[in-house]
């Protein structure tokens, strides 16, 4: 949890860090690893709410065994209701899940105490000698055991995904004083049940409670597998596409595999890829940003990677029952992504290619001035020396210009936050033409109103609703390409269709938006 950016951790954040101090050539390989790592996390966070609602509802099985066939309809009813609040936000019920995680951990380790306490010959697996014996007493069993083994340690990766929540100190204080305990009593514990009743095998967490306490189990575990299927699902930022595209997705896969057992070979696939990956990323990090030594990273990196890709080796053979799936999720998310970066570099440089100096045309206006109409006009650029192409065409087609002009690029930086002193620059280019560059953390989201209130702070005035926001709509022609390109280009023309519009995304008032055609052919 030392490799943060600003705070957030994640997969995609080892990425940016581990590429800001190494070659063009090996930030690639890099970036390439990343994409894969995060759509590993992507497959995982389609599964998780899944298998997780699934595994608690599936204690009905022990309640009522009449029930077995509900247990698909109630999963579905509860991840249906989880994603409808979403729209509100989490905050109404994030007051709820603090305590309930506490009730949660703290029922754990009370069952498996219990079971111990009943049976305490379990403790002998402490002892390292007895898993070294049944590795090497039972080879091929012991590797195929391993895939069931990752199952006890999924969910750790989303402690790091999530350090931007809750902070490093939070959660390594829950994690060491209460979850590692909680977690390590309960697994014992059914271990010590397993041992005395080999036939609780069917559902050994839901039997290691009394027969009077297994509805409450039941509905502890649901919520707080709900809870657990949250930290995932989404951060304070709703976008109703994704949000829905997510639900479809859960239902049909709840819908497909039926029970949570058939769930496990897709979620050790997804957990263990991301753990690779992550392993080789971290030890990328520790060389070139903190600069430690080299043997000893690779000492570190080679004792990882020896407990990573022999968990990930072994979950290879569950491809067909069920490790497609992450496989394909991955493979899908893989392809979108890679795909919008480089159709997106690819069509900025076609317009940077074709744009005209701003410096030049400035100069030239205020030799040679259009008509001027009262008001202010903010036009969108991309690129910072670049004429935008919405002030070109309404130049030719209008021949006016409003008295004061304003060039606003919205830039993105390799941060999660920028704090509020760096967040608007102003530079007057000329008596009528103004230049704001606003920067913004990957996590925030673009305000154009909280720009301008920035901008009257720094004396340029300016009303949301007394301005016309001028912006370039491009309708995207395919080049000449080969044929695997051209299917690229037709994903890249379809994610552009669907992409969230630059009104709604920087919370521009509709009224106020002209957009002006242009033909770009990439």
């Amino acid at each position: 949890m030392r490799a943060d950016n600003a705070g957030e951790g994640g997969i995609l954040t080892l990425m940016s860090l581990a590429g800001r101090n190494t070659s063009a050539r090996m930030t690639s390989v890099l970036v390439i690893l990343g994409l894969i790592g995060g759509s590993f996390f992507y497959g995982e966070v389609v599964i998780t709410p899944a298998i997780s609602v699934m595994s608690a509802i599936e204690g009905l099985e022990i309640i009522a065994p009449q029930l077995d066939t509900w247990i698909v309809p109630i999963s579905i009813i509860v991840l249906t209701l989880l994603f409808v609040i979403q729209k509100h936000g989490t905050g109404m019920v994030g007051k709820l899940f603090a305590p309930i995680m506490l009730i949660w951990f703290l029922l754990l380790a009370v069952l498996g105490a219990r079971s111990i306490y009943a049976n305490p010959e379990v403790l002998q697996a402490l002892n390292p000698y007895w898993a070294v014996h049944f590795f090497l007493q039972y080879k091929t069993v012991s590797f195929i055991a391993l895939g069931a083994v990752v199952l006890s340690i999924t969910g750790v990766e989303a402690l790091y995904a999530d350090m931007g929540h809750f902070g490093k100190l939070p959660i390594r204080v829950a994690w060491f004083s209460v979850v590692l305990p909680s977690l390590v009593l309960n697994y014992f514990g059914q271990g010590a049940l397993l041992l005395k009743h080999p036939e609780a095998i069917k559902n050994p967490f839901f039997l290691l409670a009394p027969e009077w306490a297994l509805i409450t189990m039941l509905i502890i575990a649901t919520l707080a597998t709900v809870i657990a299927s949250q930290a995932v699902i989404s951060g304070q930022i709703y976008i109703p596409f994704i949000n829905w595209l997510l639900y479809v997705s859960v239902v049909i896969v709840i819908v497909s595999f039926e029970h949570s057992s058939n769930l496990a070979a897709a979620y050790g696939i997804a957990v263990t890829g991301t753990m690779v990956l992550t392993s080789i990323l971290s030890a990328t990090v520790a060389r070139k940003n903190w600069h430690w030594n080299k043997l000893f990273v690779g000492l570190m990196l080679v004792a990882f990677l020896c407990i990573d890709i022999p968990l990930f080796s072994a979950n290879l053979d569950k491809i067909v029952s069920g490790g497609w799936l992450p496989l394909s999720l991955g493979m899908v998310m893989f392809t979108v992504m890679t795909t919008w970066k480089s159709e997106r570099f690819r069509l900025l440089r076609r317009m940077h290619e074709h744009g005209n100096s701003l410096e030049a045309m400035i100069s030239s206006l205020e030799k040679s001035p259009p008509v001027r109409v009262p008001g202010t006009a903010v036009y969108m650029s991309r690129a910072l020396n670049v004429i935008p192409f919405a002030l070109l065409h309404n130049l030719k087609h209008n021949k006016v210009l409003h008295e004061r002009v304003i060039l606003l690029t919205l830039r993105t930086e390799d941060a999660p936050y920028v704090h509020n002193v760096r967040r608007v620059q102003i530079e007057q280019l000329s008596p009528s033409f103004w230049r704001v560059v606003a920067s913004y953390g990957w996590r925030e989201t673009p305000n154009v109103e909280e720009v301008f209130h920035r901008c009257g702070l720094e004396g340029l005035s300016c009303r949301m609703m007394e301005t016309s926001f001028f912006m370039s709509h491009e309708s995207l022609i395919i080049g000449k390409r080969p044929w695997y390109l051209r299917l690229r280009g037709k994903l890249y023309l379809l994610l552009q269709r669907n992409a969230l519009r630059a009104p709604d995304q920087f919370e521009i008032p509709p009224n106020r938006v002209i957009e002006l055609g242009t033909q770009v052919e990439i």
